[in-house]
């Protein structure tokens, strides 16, 4: 982030939102990867697509035979139920699921997989070449850029609401959020604009949309934040009954920066859903923000900026990057060194050390995959704060 004063942007979707329909399908299936057979063997690559009252799956698999076409295509319609579609033109049970999923290639399996047994003298390489990014910074407890962390809880707390039937048939699963902050000397000081859109239904208007939005709004940024009444859209185009699929195709993978940092720090440019921990492109990433956000907790800097890049089927990563952007309490190259003795960063390492060949992906679909509670079964593990005492004790 910059300093000085200048106004920041960020938004978020809900679980609702048509791309990230796909993504929570995506992952749901890579979920049922990594809970039969060997899991660390099991690959998943799979993309979704979904319009009025259809849903396409197709990508690339390796696993067990009892993860079926038919399976998936099921685990399809449990995650749109899940959402809470049942609308006419998008219905969990009624909708058409083409499934043409098939078997991983050969030749990537051949790079990615190490080998085993006597004699073994490969590790498992990177699922792909690539650059990947993690941050981390003091604006927030969660050690997330402020703007992108708001606009999530936003949207978490509605979608709560919902399920519990709070707004009954008022509000729909299809909704945006957009937070504007003024910073004043680099920090985040006040909301100057809040947008929220959201579905709902034919009987309420722009007004009554506004007034069912502004509490959650109100509970999540903090007191004297909330920005000016003239600058508070809710709806702004005054009308949004069509939504979900049926307003708007989706497909899986295209909010990444709403995935990650919300414009607050760079993308390599890859998506996560869909994709087991073989693939770089998403457990790196979880590494990196593991990282970065270990440093910062460790007092070691305020902001932190951490790339790792791969050749696929190298094991190890092709450079390492460590950046405090002026903020850091020992050279970024130190730091750098500290982390790569600390850190194995080979596929195999990241997803041993952070647990990843688990079940654990349909839960990061929606609301950011960063910036969460790490949870008692592995889930959200790259949050953990473990590693900070040990980059204490060797620089300071």
């Amino acid at each position: 982030m910059l300093e000085g004063n200048y106004h920041f942007t960020s938004e978020s979707v809900s679980e609702g939102h048509p791309d990230k329909i796909c993504d929570r399908i995506s992952d749901s299936i890579v979920d049922a990867f990594m809970a039969e057979g060997e899991p660390e063997l099991n690959r998943c690559g799979v993309e979704t697509m979904v319009t009025t009252n259809l849903i396409v799956i197709g990508g690339e698999v390796r696993g067990p035979a009892a993860i079926t076409r038919e399976r998936m295509s099921e685990l399809a319609r449990q995650a749109v139920r899940e959402i809470g579609y049942e609308q006419a033109t998008f219905h969990w049970r009624d909708s058409t699921v083409l499934c043409v999923v098939h078997q991983q290639s050969g030749d990537i399996a051949m790079g990615v997989d190490g080998s085993t047994g006597a004699g073994a003298n490969k590790d498992e390489g990177a699922g792909d070449q690539g650059l990947m990014f993690g941050y981390a910074c003091r604006e927030t407890p969660e050690l997330m850029p402020a703007a992108i962390q708001y606009s999530h809880e936003i949207l978490r707390r509605m979608a709560q609401a919902r399920h519990r039937g709070e707004f009954g048939d008022s509000l729909g699963p299809d909704n945006k959020s957009q937070v504007t902050l003024l910073y004043e000397n680099g920090r985040p000081v006040r909301a100057t604009s809040v947008v929220v859109s959201t579905q709902h239904s034919p009987c309420l208007d722009q007004r009554q949309v506004k007034e069912l939005v502004r509490p959650y709004v109100e509970q999540v940024l903090p007191g004297g934040w909330m920005c000016p009444e003239e600058d508070f859209h809710v709806n702004p185009t005054g009308r949004f009954v069509i939504g979900g699929p049926d307003g708007d195709a989706g497909l899986t993978g295209r909010k990444i920066i709403v995935d990650t940092y919300g414009g607050a720090a760079p993308h390599g440019g890859g998506a996560f859903s869909g994709k087991d921990p073989s693939k770089v492109d998403r457990s790196a990433a979880y590494a990196a923000r593991y990282v970065a956000k270990n440093v910062v907790a460790a007092g070691l800097a305020d902001k932190c900026i951490v790339q790792v890049a791969y050749a696929i089927g190298v094991a190890d990563p092709v450079s390492v990057l460590l950046n405090t952007q002026g903020t850091g309490r020992v050279p970024d190259e130190k730091l750098t060194d500290a982390v790569r003795e600390a850190v194995d960063l080979s596929p195999r390492g990241i997803r041993t050390r952070l647990m990843l060949n688990r079940p654990i992906y349909k839960r990061t679909s929606s609301y950011g995959h960063f910036g969460r509670e790490p949870e008692n079964d592995g889930g959200f593990s790259w949050e953990r704060t473990d590693l900070a005492k040990d980059l204490q004790a060797a620089l300071t």
